[in-house]
């Protein structure tokens, strides 16, 4: 997935401004502790991140954004 593709799903299932505080504050025990930013700093690729997402708030994502 490429990164611009992993943004626009998170926006869609939380909205701008959500999707950026997530990424920056929830730490995600599927990613090692890390938050969505952190992760991605450190070459984690997307889909796996996705996937932590969905995880983490599977009546938030959208079936269609899965």
């Amino acid at each position: 997935m490429r990164l611009t593709d992993f943004w626009g799903r998170l926006e869609q299932a939380f909205g701008a401004a959500y999707a950026r505080s997530i990424a920056a504050d929830h730490a995600f025990a599927e990613l090692g502790d890390r938050t969505i930013d952190e992760a991605i700093a450190h070459g984690v690729e997307t889909i796996t991140i996705w996937r932590a997402v969905v995880a983490a708030y599977p009546d938030r994502v959208p079936s269609r954004l899965r």
